[in-house]
């Protein structure tokens, strides 16, 4: 097979084009930086949700696999204590903890499994992302609290209580434009109703905007990420996210007997670059913001290889 139309490189180079674009209007200050909020919100709020309630809108709960689910939170939540442990129980070892296995599964995951694997293959990864944030953040902001708690104790502080801490991060979890979308679409999908064709169709073309606008979205922002000083640091947490996590993973998953396209969607999943919601904890918690900042942008660089390296393994395996 020619190796620029091998299934890999055709579904990858369409993402990191897209990425490479955004770098470069980034870089040429084409899109100002007080403009980037905008358009996150944008895809965050409007593109993100339609994109999602349509997909799980004709989705019966009998169809829905609940393992894969399993083993890749077996596996994720495994590396996170062990980082926590490696690195001592404190507020920066939580924080790069979670950039050690949160995935950037929406601005670059969703896209890419739907190009490489097709629609079947992006219902498990929309099952998976449907609880991805509300699992590992929710762990994480409760690790956190904990953290920030000792410190307290130890400095002769009150600290809060962790059952508020952690119904609070349950709350901010559900009501957020990923998963609740996804929860209302399969609702609406129990129903056996059908979206009008006067609804669908103008969810159709929100849905079809969001990956590009998401994909150039990524490389603006890698193009005003600095690196400088951090890339030791950056380096260990984009092994553990890139490599060490997609064969954690891969292992969860073979052990309680998934194969085919579910695994494989797992892996790649597991295998993307650090999310950008760790950041927003790196700067609520004013810890390792430097370091979190490299290790997206560091992870993301090296997925160029690191990613395409693990589709095609499984491509093989498979």
């Amino acid at each position: 097979m020619n190796i620029a139309t091998h299934p890999v490189v055709a579904s990858l180079t369409p993402v990191f084009l897209l990425i490479a674009l955004g770098y470069l209007a980034g870089l040429r200050r084409w899109i100002r930086e007080s403009s980037v909020k905008d358009l996150s919100n944008l895809v965050f709020l409007l593109l993100i949700p339609a994109l999602m309630f349509r997909t799980m809108a004709s989705v019966h709960f009998d169809t829905l696999d609940w393992r894969p689910v399993l083993a890749y939170f077996l596996a994720a939540l495994s590396l996170l204590g062990v980082c926590i442990a490696w690195r001592g129980f404190n507020r920066r070892s939580v924080v790069l903890g979670l950039a050690s296995t949160f995935s950037n599964m929406v601005m670059i995951g969703i896209a890419l499994v739907e190009l490489a694997y097709g629609k079947e293959a992006q219902l498990t990864l929309l099952t998976l992302v449907s609880v991805h944030a509300l699992i590992l953040l929710t762990v994480g902001s409760i690790v956190l609290e904990l953290a920030v708690a000792r410190e307290a104790r130890a400095g002769g502080e009150r600290a809060p209580h962790v059952l508020a801490t952690a119904w609070s991060a349950i709350k901010g979890a559900l009501i957020h434009p990923i998963p609740l979308p996804i929860l209302c679409g399969l609702l609406f999908a129990q129903t056996g109703l059908t979206l009008p064709t006067v609804v669908d169709r103008p969810l159709q073309l929100l849905a079809s905007a969001f990956a590009p606008i998401a994909l150039v979205l990524v490389g603006v922002t890698l193009a005003r990420t600095s690196m400088a000083g951090h890339l030791r640091e950056a380096l260990w947490v984009s092994v553990a996210k890139n490599l060490v996590l997609p064969v954690l993973v891969g292992l969860s998953a073979w052990g309680l007997g998934i194969t085919g396209t579910p695994l494989t969607v797992l892996v790649v999943a597991a295998a993307l670059p650090a999310g950008a919601n760790v950041f927003l904890f790196a700067q609520r918690y004013e810890v390792a913001q430097e370091v979190t900042i490299a290790s997206m942008g560091l992870s993301t660089v090296l997925a160029l290889f690191t990613l395409s390296l693990t589709m095609m393994l499984m491509a093989w395996l498979n």
